[in-house]
């Protein structure tokens, strides 16, 4: 009992760390939001004038925008590794690992603080949406299920990024890796075409991307007429089982950084 209560308060003094961070300067949260922002209004706008993207009976843009969200989770959480070899390279990371916090407690509290910050983003693309006129859902259950989605996914990809962090060690090569995964990841899911129009191969590679369970939640739940093509729990058993495996490499990969 003990063990446990110390792996929680553990867990939520990194998590509260990590926020007070970006509660301090919020740029980066801000400059995050400015991508999506321009996807809904720019792209999105454009696109819906194309009729050969069969979204049912959904508008183009109400498709499009539980697919920004997620393409939004996916961007931040990516290159929240970034922060970490910062910290290795100020020897933050050291002190952390010689103190009496177990590992998990430390890449799980870095988790929870990324899914907090994916709440924000959502809010922001949330009053993005609705002020082009997207159908949005707003009764509590959807909106509990969107925020939920958001904090899994953003969880994910943040520890994602962890795992990449501590195998590659330098902001260089991690700069280069986030840059050729970030956009692969995007367009092999199902966010702004349905996984219809896919070719057998790309479809293949889309089933295995977290990405693809993330916007199918989004999408059921976000907006009026919108439902996944998998339930809701398959795609939040798929995300979760997902994000303990990635806790679990980060876990055993971060002592690494100390190095």
């Amino acid at each position: 009992m003990k063990r446990s209560m110390d792996f929680y308060w553990q867990t939520l003094a990194v998590a509260q760390a990590e926020i007070h961070k970006l509660l301090r300067d919020p740029s980066e949260l801000l400059s995050r939001a400015v991508q999506p922002v321009l996807w809904l209004a720019v792209f999105g706008q454009v696109f819906s004038q194309v009729r050969g993207i069969p979204t049912g009976t959904l508008d183009y843009l109400d498709f499009m925008a539980p697919g920004i969200l997620g393409q939004s989770i996916l961007f931040s959480g990516i290159f929240y590794g970034i922060a970490i070899i910062w910290e290795r390279d100020l020897g933050i990371v050291h002190k952390l690992l010689v103190t009496p916090a177990s590992r998990a407690a430390l890449v799980l509290g870095k988790a929870l603080a990324a899914g907090a910050r994916g709440l924000v983003q959502a809010a922001v693309v949330y009053g993005v949406a609705a002020s082009l006129h997207v159908g949005i859902r707003w009764e509590p259950g959807a909106v509990i299920s969107v925020a939920l989605g958001v904090f899994l996914g953003s969880c994910i990809f943040a520890t994602f990024s962890l795992v990449i962090a501590c195998i590659v060690m330098t902001r260089e090569r991690f700069m280069g890796i986030g840059q050729i995964l970030t956009m692969p990841l995007f367009f092999a899911s199902n966010a702004i075409y349905p996984l219809e129009l896919m070719p057998d191969w790309l479809k293949a590679i889309a089933v295995a991307n977290p990405l693809t369970y993330l916007i199918d939640a989004l999408r059921a739940s976000m907006v009026l007429g919108g439902h996944g093509q998998h339930t809701a729990a398959t795609n939040f058993g798929v995300m979760a089982a997902v994000l303990l495996l990635l806790l679990a490499a980060a876990t055993a990969l971060y002592p690494r950084l100390g190095r």
